[in-house]
Protein backbone atom coordinates (compact mmCIF):
# COMPACT_ATOMS: atom_id res chain seq x y z
CA UNK A 1 0.00 0.00 0.00
CA UNK A 2 1.69 3.22 -0.95
CA UNK A 3 0.91 7.03 0.61
CA UNK A 4 1.30 8.46 -2.68
CA UNK A 5 -1.36 7.23 -4.83
CA UNK A 6 -4.29 7.73 -1.92
CA UNK A 7 -2.64 11.78 -1.22
CA UNK A 8 -3.16 12.18 -4.73
CA UNK A 9 -6.58 10.87 -4.64
CA UNK A 10 -7.61 12.86 -1.65
CA UNK A 11 -5.98 16.08 -3.21
CA UNK A 12 -8.23 15.92 -6.13
CA UNK A 13 -10.95 15.87 -3.65
CA UNK A 14 -10.03 19.08 -2.60
CA UNK A 15 -9.27 17.64 1.14
CA UNK A 16 -6.18 19.77 2.53
CA UNK A 17 -3.24 17.76 4.37
CA UNK A 18 -4.03 15.41 1.82
CA UNK A 19 -0.23 13.98 2.15
CA UNK A 20 -0.59 13.51 6.25
CA UNK A 21 -3.94 12.28 6.08
CA UNK A 22 -2.80 9.61 3.93
CA UNK A 23 -0.28 8.61 5.92
CA UNK A 24 -2.36 8.55 8.32
CA UNK A 25 -4.82 6.54 6.78
CA UNK A 26 -2.11 3.85 5.47
CA UNK A 27 -1.04 3.15 9.03
CA UNK A 28 -4.07 2.79 10.37
CA UNK A 29 -5.31 0.27 7.72
CA UNK A 30 -1.50 -1.79 8.21
CA UNK A 31 -1.68 -1.45 11.80
CA UNK A 32 -5.06 -3.54 11.83
CA UNK A 33 -4.00 -5.91 9.29
CA UNK A 34 -1.01 -6.60 10.83
CA UNK A 35 -2.08 -6.91 14.49
CA UNK A 36 -5.01 -9.21 13.12
CA UNK A 37 -3.03 -11.17 10.95
CA UNK A 38 -0.06 -11.84 13.97
CA UNK A 39 -3.35 -12.15 16.75
CA UNK A 40 -4.25 -15.34 14.22
CA UNK A 41 -1.32 -16.77 13.26
CA UNK A 42 1.29 -16.01 15.99
CA UNK A 43 -0.73 -16.95 19.61
CA UNK A 44 -1.75 -20.00 18.45
CA UNK A 45 1.68 -20.73 17.24
CA UNK A 46 2.77 -20.08 21.10
CA UNK A 47 -0.26 -21.64 22.72
CA UNK A 48 0.53 -25.54 21.04
CA UNK A 49 4.19 -24.80 21.62
CA UNK A 50 3.32 -24.22 25.55
CA UNK A 51 0.80 -26.92 25.88
CA UNK A 52 3.90 -29.10 24.50
CA UNK A 53 5.84 -28.08 27.37
CA UNK A 54 2.80 -29.16 29.99
CA UNK A 55 2.18 -25.77 30.80
CA UNK A 56 -1.11 -25.56 32.61
CA UNK A 57 -3.59 -22.51 31.43
CA UNK A 58 -2.42 -20.19 34.15
CA UNK A 59 1.22 -20.59 32.90
CA UNK A 60 0.22 -20.04 29.65
CA UNK A 61 -1.67 -16.84 29.97
CA UNK A 62 0.76 -14.38 30.80
CA UNK A 63 3.39 -15.36 28.19
CA UNK A 64 0.39 -15.29 25.33
CA UNK A 65 -0.28 -11.55 26.90
CA UNK A 66 3.92 -10.72 26.64
CA UNK A 67 3.50 -12.53 22.94
CA UNK A 68 0.20 -9.96 22.15
CA UNK A 69 2.18 -6.91 23.27
CA UNK A 70 5.46 -8.53 20.68
CA UNK A 71 3.07 -8.27 17.43
CA UNK A 72 1.72 -4.99 18.60
CA UNK A 73 5.53 -3.15 18.81
CA UNK A 74 5.96 -4.95 15.54
CA UNK A 75 2.49 -3.94 13.86
CA UNK A 76 3.73 -0.42 14.71
CA UNK A 77 6.73 -0.56 13.20
CA UNK A 78 5.57 -2.08 10.22
CA UNK A 79 2.93 0.39 10.27
CA UNK A 80 4.90 3.29 10.16
CA UNK A 81 7.21 2.16 7.49
CA UNK A 82 4.32 1.72 5.41
CA UNK A 83 3.42 5.32 6.31
CA UNK A 84 6.53 6.62 5.50
CA UNK A 85 6.93 8.16 8.38
CA UNK A 86 11.00 7.36 7.66
CA UNK A 87 11.97 10.54 9.89
CA UNK A 88 9.38 10.16 12.64
CA UNK A 89 10.26 6.82 13.10
CA UNK A 90 14.06 7.46 13.80
CA UNK A 91 13.53 9.87 16.22
CA UNK A 92 11.09 7.51 17.87
CA UNK A 93 13.72 4.72 18.22
CA UNK A 94 15.92 7.51 19.55
CA UNK A 95 13.65 8.92 22.20
CA UNK A 96 12.97 5.05 22.78
CA UNK A 97 16.45 4.12 23.29
CA UNK A 98 17.32 6.37 25.91
CA UNK A 99 13.64 6.10 27.58
CA UNK A 100 14.48 1.82 27.87
CA UNK A 101 17.95 2.95 29.55
CA UNK A 102 16.17 4.78 31.91
CA UNK A 103 13.64 3.00 32.30
CA UNK A 104 15.73 0.05 32.81
CA UNK A 105 17.81 1.65 35.49
CA UNK A 106 15.19 2.01 37.51
CA UNK A 107 13.40 -1.00 37.33
CA UNK A 108 15.53 -3.03 37.94
CA UNK A 109 14.06 -5.17 40.40
CA UNK A 110 11.10 -5.48 38.53
CA UNK A 111 12.70 -6.91 35.37
CA UNK A 112 14.57 -8.88 37.76
CA UNK A 113 11.19 -10.34 39.40
CA UNK A 114 9.89 -10.83 35.95
CA UNK A 115 13.04 -13.07 34.64
CA UNK A 116 12.31 -14.78 38.11
CA UNK A 117 8.41 -15.41 37.19
CA UNK A 118 9.85 -16.81 33.89
CA UNK A 119 12.35 -19.42 35.50
CA UNK A 120 9.24 -20.46 37.95
CA UNK A 121 7.18 -21.29 34.92
CA UNK A 122 10.06 -23.00 33.49
CA UNK A 123 11.76 -24.89 36.53
CA UNK A 124 8.33 -25.79 38.01
CA UNK A 125 10.07 -25.55 41.60
CA UNK A 126 6.33 -25.13 42.69
CA UNK A 127 2.75 -25.13 41.44
CA UNK A 128 -0.51 -23.33 42.81
CA UNK A 129 -2.19 -25.38 45.44
CA UNK A 130 1.51 -26.18 46.76
CA UNK A 131 2.63 -26.17 50.43
CA UNK A 132 6.30 -24.53 50.43
CA UNK A 133 8.39 -22.89 52.88
CA UNK A 134 10.92 -20.59 52.88
CA UNK A 135 12.99 -18.05 54.89
CA UNK A 136 11.19 -19.01 57.82
CA UNK A 137 7.74 -18.67 56.33
CA UNK A 138 4.76 -21.00 55.14
CA UNK A 139 1.64 -21.54 53.12
CA UNK A 140 -0.06 -22.47 50.22
CA UNK A 141 0.82 -20.98 46.59
CA UNK A 142 -3.01 -19.24 45.58
CA UNK A 143 -1.52 -17.10 42.70
CA UNK A 144 1.81 -16.92 40.25
CA UNK A 145 2.46 -14.10 38.19
CA UNK A 146 5.49 -12.73 36.01
CA UNK A 147 6.16 -10.41 38.82
CA UNK A 148 5.03 -11.62 42.66
CA UNK A 149 3.47 -15.21 44.14
CA UNK A 150 1.23 -14.90 46.19
CA UNK A 151 0.70 -17.58 49.47
CA UNK A 152 -2.26 -18.04 51.81
CA UNK A 153 -0.32 -18.83 55.08
CA UNK A 154 -1.53 -21.14 57.75
CA UNK A 155 -2.73 -18.46 59.94
CA UNK A 156 -4.95 -17.47 56.42
CA UNK A 157 -2.52 -14.34 55.78
CA UNK A 158 -2.08 -13.31 52.54
CA UNK A 159 1.54 -12.75 51.77
CA UNK A 160 2.66 -11.10 48.67
CA UNK A 161 5.92 -12.61 47.39
CA UNK A 162 7.96 -10.73 44.62
CA UNK A 163 9.22 -13.95 42.56
CA UNK A 164 13.37 -12.70 42.89
CA UNK A 165 12.70 -13.49 46.92
CA UNK A 166 11.80 -17.30 45.67
CA UNK A 167 14.34 -18.10 43.24
CA UNK A 168 17.55 -16.53 45.25
CA UNK A 169 17.14 -18.53 48.08
CA UNK A 170 15.94 -22.45 48.99
CA UNK A 171 12.43 -23.04 48.87
CA UNK A 172 11.52 -26.24 50.57
CA UNK A 173 8.37 -28.00 48.68
CA UNK A 174 7.41 -31.08 51.46
CA UNK A 175 4.42 -32.02 49.12
CA UNK A 176 6.60 -32.52 45.19
CA UNK A 177 6.43 -35.57 45.21
CA UNK A 178 3.01 -36.36 46.24
CA UNK A 179 4.07 -38.01 49.56
CA UNK A 180 5.09 -36.95 52.64
CA UNK A 181 7.11 -38.15 55.76
CA UNK A 182 6.14 -37.05 59.18
CA UNK A 183 8.52 -38.07 62.15
CA UNK A 184 7.41 -38.08 65.63
CA UNK A 185 9.57 -39.17 68.93
CA UNK A 186 8.03 -40.86 71.79
CA UNK A 187 10.06 -40.74 74.56
CA UNK A 188 9.56 -44.21 76.54
CA UNK A 189 10.98 -44.52 80.38
CA UNK A 190 14.30 -46.61 80.78
CA UNK A 191 12.20 -49.52 82.65
CA UNK A 192 9.88 -49.62 79.54
CA UNK A 193 9.75 -52.42 77.27
CA UNK A 194 11.56 -51.00 74.43
CA UNK A 195 10.60 -53.93 72.25
CA UNK A 196 6.35 -53.62 73.18
CA UNK A 197 6.68 -50.08 72.94
CA UNK A 198 7.69 -50.36 69.07
CA UNK A 199 5.48 -52.80 68.65
CA UNK A 200 2.93 -50.46 69.48
CA UNK A 201 3.71 -47.76 67.95
CA UNK A 202 3.86 -49.69 64.42
CA UNK A 203 0.28 -51.25 64.93
CA UNK A 204 -1.14 -47.76 65.60
CA UNK A 205 0.45 -46.99 61.89
CA UNK A 206 -1.02 -49.36 60.49
CA UNK A 207 -4.74 -49.13 62.11
CA UNK A 208 -4.52 -45.33 60.92
CA UNK A 209 -6.06 -45.20 57.10
CA UNK A 210 -4.18 -42.20 56.13
CA UNK A 211 -0.85 -43.50 56.77
CA UNK A 212 0.63 -45.42 53.81
CA UNK A 213 1.36 -49.03 54.23
CA UNK A 214 3.75 -48.70 51.32
CA UNK A 215 6.17 -47.21 52.65
CA UNK A 216 5.29 -48.99 56.00
CA UNK A 217 5.85 -47.09 59.13
CA UNK A 218 9.13 -47.73 60.79
CA UNK A 219 10.59 -46.89 64.28
CA UNK A 220 14.52 -46.08 65.93
CA UNK A 221 15.95 -45.91 68.72
CA UNK A 222 17.68 -42.24 68.60
CA UNK A 223 18.37 -41.34 71.68
CA UNK A 224 18.79 -41.97 75.42
CA UNK A 225 18.16 -39.17 77.16
CA UNK A 226 18.50 -37.50 80.83
CA UNK A 227 15.07 -38.92 81.68
CA UNK A 228 13.54 -41.52 78.70
CA UNK A 229 14.40 -43.27 75.94
CA UNK A 230 13.56 -42.12 72.78
CA UNK A 231 12.04 -43.97 69.97
CA UNK A 232 11.43 -41.95 66.71
CA UNK A 233 8.40 -43.22 64.42
CA UNK A 234 8.44 -42.34 60.54
CA UNK A 235 5.29 -42.49 58.61
CA UNK A 236 3.65 -41.59 55.40
CA UNK A 237 0.73 -40.06 53.86
CA UNK A 238 -0.24 -39.68 50.50
CA UNK A 239 -1.33 -36.51 48.98
CA UNK A 240 -1.27 -34.58 51.72
CA UNK A 241 -2.23 -30.62 52.72
CA UNK A 242 -1.18 -29.22 55.46
CA UNK A 243 -4.70 -29.70 57.37
CA UNK A 244 -4.05 -33.18 56.48
CA UNK A 245 -0.41 -33.59 57.57
CA UNK A 246 -1.69 -31.58 61.14
CA UNK A 247 -4.84 -33.98 61.83
CA UNK A 248 -3.26 -37.74 60.59
CA UNK A 249 0.37 -36.71 62.95
CA UNK A 250 -2.36 -35.26 65.73
CA UNK A 251 -4.72 -38.69 65.43
CA UNK A 252 -1.50 -40.97 65.45
CA UNK A 253 0.10 -39.67 68.50
CA UNK A 254 -3.30 -39.62 70.54
CA UNK A 255 -3.87 -43.08 69.50
CA UNK A 256 -0.30 -44.18 70.35
CA UNK A 257 -0.35 -42.60 73.92
CA UNK A 258 -3.65 -43.95 74.45
CA UNK A 259 -2.51 -47.56 73.99
CA UNK A 260 1.29 -46.65 76.25
CA UNK A 261 -1.61 -45.64 79.21
CA UNK A 262 -3.31 -49.01 78.49
CA UNK A 263 0.02 -51.59 78.45
CA UNK A 264 1.28 -49.21 81.46
CA UNK A 265 3.84 -47.71 79.16
CA UNK A 266 5.34 -44.59 81.06
CA UNK A 267 6.16 -41.29 78.76
CA UNK A 268 8.18 -39.17 81.19
CA UNK A 269 8.20 -36.16 82.02
CA UNK A 270 11.74 -34.15 82.82
CA UNK A 271 12.54 -33.23 86.82
CA UNK A 272 14.26 -31.00 87.88
CA UNK A 273 16.14 -30.86 91.50
CA UNK A 274 16.58 -27.49 93.06
CA UNK A 275 19.12 -27.61 96.06
CA UNK A 276 21.42 -25.24 97.98
CA UNK A 277 20.78 -23.41 100.96
CA UNK A 278 19.03 -19.98 101.64
CA UNK A 279 21.13 -16.62 103.11
CA UNK A 280 19.82 -14.24 104.77
CA UNK A 281 21.63 -10.68 105.06
CA UNK A 282 20.99 -7.31 107.35
CA UNK A 283 19.59 -9.08 110.02
CA UNK A 284 21.48 -7.68 112.79
CA UNK A 285 19.35 -4.91 113.64
CA UNK A 286 16.42 -7.67 114.09
CA UNK A 287 15.40 -8.52 117.63
CA UNK A 288 14.33 -11.11 119.07
CA UNK A 289 10.76 -11.48 121.05
CA UNK A 290 11.90 -11.75 124.47
CA UNK A 291 10.83 -15.35 125.99
CA UNK A 292 7.85 -14.99 128.55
Amino acid sequence: MQVGPIAGALENFGIPAAAALASAIVFLIVFVLVYLVGKALVIPIVDRSLKSRDLDEHARRPIKKLASIVIVFAAVAVAFGMAEYGNFLQSLATIAAAATLAIGFAMQDVLKNFVAGLFIYTDKPFRIGDWIEWDGNAGIVEDISLRVSRIRTFDNELLTVPNSNLTDGVIKNPVAKDQLRLKFVFGIGYDDDIDKATEIIVEEAEKHKGILEDPGPSVRLIELGDSSVGLQSRIWIDNPSRADFVKTRGEYVQSVKERFDEEGIDIPYPNRTIGGGLELAGMDGIVEPADD
